[in-house]
Order: structure tokens, then C-alpha cells, then sequence
């Protein structure tokens, strides 16, 4: 794996450095050039939480990925930078899921060399993140989103994001992961049918002022004006779309129509 490929594919043409100002405009970097997508999960293609999978799968083959793989990624080249990396189990919608939401994310939590200071540090959420938010209570905007962090009574910490229509969240614990936990919730939402990964199709890429999502059939850009939703119609559609708007060229995406389809049904009664 080699550092200066990775700057190369996010764009990222300065020297890094382990400080402030690279770690934001590095997040920035990759976040608005690697889309949020989980189209080897839809295609039934396995993945795992190992590092130099996701560089060649970002790097090489210049494709986005889910949490696991990005910010696994992600952590690895602060790490190469000189940043001290702690990667975190977190738990979306701990409060509605209980349990069973135990390392269904990845996360980072980011110290400056000889600064106690941490930063929680987000490029495999889908986006809503722009920068890095230090880890105290706090609100923030990155437009389009509100967003921030509440200390928790029992130890954890909630990161919360709100693009105008609601809230989702997840919780962590500001420790070291077990990595064995993170395998095993990788495995299951790519194998389990229940899974919203397994059942729909997403990708997610950022913009300095906008943010664009794709779920199943229906196309989403919110900005500060507010959301604009398309449907798509065909595989042609889906393909042109994930090729123009995500830089994703993965044609055979195509054959899953039917199913893509079969689901906005049942979600939409479309």
C-alpha cells in the first residue's frame, strides 16, 4: 500500500503533515471523492475489515465502499501521517435496536501528536461529515446538516446528524475497538436478508454544499435550498447515474434491476 496513491486518488495534492489543518482538508479530501456505496454487498461479492482489501478495492480500483472499508482506509493514512488512530465499535440507533446495533459501524477517533485533544473523524457515514468534530458536547453545521455530539450517562458518546427531516445517530464508546466484534457485524449485514444492505441498494457522495443519495430507485441532492427527489426508470438510468453522479462504473450493478425495482415496490406500493 502506498501512501501518495491514496493522496493521489482523493485528490489531496499537499504535503500531509500530523496537524490540524491537514486532518480537516484531508477528511474534506476524501469524503467529497470516495462515494458511500455498497454495491459488492447488492452484488453478493464478500467483504471484509481488512485494510489492504479496502486500498485495493478505493485505491486500485477507484470504487467507494461502506464504513468498514473506508474508514478503515481512512485510518490507515492518518496513521502512515503520523496521527495517532483509535478505531472505535459504534452503534446506529443504539436506542431503537438495543444490542444488536454492537459494531455496525466503524469510526475513528484522531489525536494530534503531543495534543490531547481527540477528534472524531467520519468519512464512512455517507457523507454527512465535512470535517472532523473535536469530541466534546457540541453543535455543528455542515450544511446541508446539523450535526454534533452528546456525552452519554453511561460512558458513550452519540454522534447525531439531521439533514432537516429527522435525526439518526449512532453511539460509541471511546476505546479501541474489538476487531473481532467489527468482523463479525461486517459478515452479518452483508449475508444477513434482513439487512438494509442486503435489501437496498445505496450509494452517497459529498459536495462542499451539497449532498447526493441514491436508495434503490430514488435519486436525492439536498442542499441549503432544500431536497430534490427523482426516480429512476430503467437500468440504463441506474448505470448512467452511478457512472456520472457517483464515478462508479460497475456495470454489472444492471442485473440487480428487477430486485431494485421489486423492493421501491414494496417500500412505496410503486
Amino acid at each position: 500500500m502506498n501512501l501518495s496513491s491514496y493522496l493521489k486518488r482523493i485528490d489531496f495534492g499537499e504535503e500531509p503533515s500530523p496537524d490540524s489543518v491537514t486532518l480537516h482538508r484531508l477528511l474534506r479530501a476524501h469524503v467529497c471523492s470516495v462515494p458511500f456505496e455498497n454495491i459488492d454487498v447488492q452484488l453478493g461479492r464478500p467483504l471484509t475489515t481488512a485494510v489492504e482489501d479496502a486500498y485495493q478495492k478505493i485505491v486500485v480500483d477507484h470504487r467507494g465502499g461502506w464504513c468498514y472499508e473506508q474508514n478503515g482506509l481512512f485510518g490507515w493514512a492518518l496513521a502512515e501521517i503520523g496521527f495517532e488512530v483509535t478505531r472505535v465499535a459504534a452503534a446506529v440507533m443504539r436506542a431503537d435496536r438495543g444490542g444488536a446495533s454492537t459494531a455496525n459501524h466503524l469510526a475513528l477517533l484522531v489525536r494530534l501528536p503531543d495534543n490531547l485533544d481527540r477528534w472524531l473523524a467520519d468519512v464512512g457515514f455517507g457523507g454527512s461529515l465535512l470535517e472532523p468534530i473535536r469530541l466534546e458536547e457540541a453543535d455543528h453545521v455542515h450544511a446541508p446538516f446539523r450535526l454534533g455530539l452528546r456525552a452519554l450517562d453511561d460512558g458513550h458518546w452519540q454522534f447525531w446528524e439531521n439533514p432537516g427531516d429527522g435525526e439518526i445517530s449512532y453511539d460509541f464508546f471511546p476505546a479501541a475497538a474489538s476487531e473481532s466484534a467489527l468482523s463479525r457485524k461486517c459478515r452479518l449485514l452483508q449475508t444477513d436478508p434482513e439487512s438494509s444492505f442486503v435489501l437496498n441498494l445505496v450509494a452517497q457522495i459529498r459536495a462542499a454544499d451539497r449532498h447526493t443519495s441514491l436508495r434503490g430507485r430514488v435519486l436525492s441532492v439536498r442542499d441549503i435550498r432544500g431536497e430534490r427527489v427523482t426516480r429512476l426508470d430503467s437500468p440504463e438510468q441506474l448505470l448512467a447515474t452511478l457512472r456520472d453522479t457517483f464515478r462508479l462504473d460497475v456495470p454489472e450493478i444492471g442485473d440487480c434491476w428487477p430486485r431494485i425495482r421489486d423492493r421501491h415496490g414494496q417500500l412505496f406500493g410503486e
